[in-house]
């Protein structure tokens, strides 16, 4: 297994509902290292460079409106197989799609107000990580409990 940083972002309805430590808790149980962590207001720029893969998309400016609604918690999640865990933990962005136990089934109602963004691919991860971190805002460490996991 190759250790991977990625990054993923709680989007503005996980701070309104105050389920926060819950979503990162669940990172933490299986094991990930949170090695960057920070409440934000994401500008309208960032927002635009961020999902520019989306732009011409029928949801793209709700979806513009939404991220800019309100604070995230952007992250920067380290582990083995780390981008492919942290998606498979958050499930499918259709909520009809996603079941029980991941993140977006157990507390996604509406598609279009998902919850959670991750990183799709190692080249994302890495753009998107510079986006919203400086690097000395990352700060990697040694879980001494990882042989447990």
């Amino acid at each position: 297994m190759a250790t991977q940083r990625t990054f993923a972002m709680l989007k503005p309805g996980v701070l309104q509902r105050r389920i926060v430590g819950e979503i990162l808790s669940r990172f933490e149980q299986k094991g990930l290292n949170i090695v960057a962590l920070k409440v934000m207001s994401i500008p309208a720029l960032v927002a635009t460079t961020h999902y520019a893969e989306h732009k011409g998309k029928s949801f793209y400016d709700d979806l513009i409106a939404y991220i800019i609604s309100g604070p995230v918690v952007a992250m920067a999640i380290e582990g083995d197989d780390a981008i492919q865990l942290v998606r498979r933990m958050c499930g499918p962005t259709a909520v009809c799609e996603s079941l029980p136990g991941t993140i977006r089934g157990d507390y996604c109602v509406h598609t279009n107000h998902n919850i959670i963004h991750s990183s799709d691919s190692p080249e994302s991860a890495a753009r998107e990580l510079k986006l919203f971190f400086h690097p000395n805002e990352i700060v990697p460490w040694v879980d001494g409990n990882a042989h447990w996991y």
